[in-house]
């Protein structure tokens, strides 16, 4: 699984997560209480982030293919 799509329940906010989100650095990034996890919290007011998005797909996808 690189990534999926939920509402965050303190937040009520849509997020992506992303499963080895701590490969990231990214200040747009939220760490919790999960230690592989880093989400993208998404405003449902805006449109969706899609230059964002592929770049932290691109990026987690790069870092998790240089690990193995």
């Amino acid at each position: 699984m690189l990534c999926y799509l939920w509402i965050h329940k303190k937040f009520k906010q849509p997020y992506i997560g992303f499963v080895d989100g701590n490969l990231l650095n990214d200040e747009s990034l939220l760490v919790e209480k999960r230690v592989k996890m880093k989400i993208l919290l998404i405003d449902p007011n805006d449109d969706l982030p899609i230059e964002k998005i592929n770049i932290l797909i691109t990026n987690v996808l790069y870092l998790r293919r240089k690990q193995t």
